[in-house]
């Protein structure tokens, strides 16, 4: 399941829980970009209770929307991370060094305010 929520002017909050296929993906990309239009200096809460790798059908329709998903990013200045999976945690620092201008922190499940007070600050 990937759900996105718009919350306010300039924030996305997406929930990622188990594994996703084609249809999911493009659904949740189609609504991702929706929302996501009229943001600048953005952000985004991430919340991954449970991870699972997606299928290859929908590793193929994220690679072929890959040139819209960068440009999309560049709409967003701060991500908050929430999963109690140390490899996710490093794996999403790793992604904010890379890209440039978005800033990404990792946070436990349970530090929802720190992540929402970090997002507001």
């Amino acid at each position: 399941m990937f759900t996105v929520i718009k919350n306010g002017t300039n924030r996305l909050d997406i929930e990622l829980n188990g594994k996703l296929d084609s249809i999911e993906m493009a659904v949740a990309l189609d609504e991702l970009q929706a929302l996501s239009d009229d943001i600048s200096e953005g952000k985004m809460l991430y919340t991954i209770t449970e991870f699972s790798m997606p299928t290859i059908g929908a590793l193929g329709v994220e690679l072929t929307r890959l040139p819209s998903l960068l440009h999309l990013i560049t709409r967003f200045s701060k991500a908050a991370v929430l999963t109690d999976e140390a490899w996710l945690k490093k794996a999403s620092e790793i992604e904010g060094m890379l890209i440039p201008g978005l800033d990404i922190k990792a946070f436990d499940l349970d530090e929802k305010q720190s992540a929402e007070d970090w997002l507001n600050s």
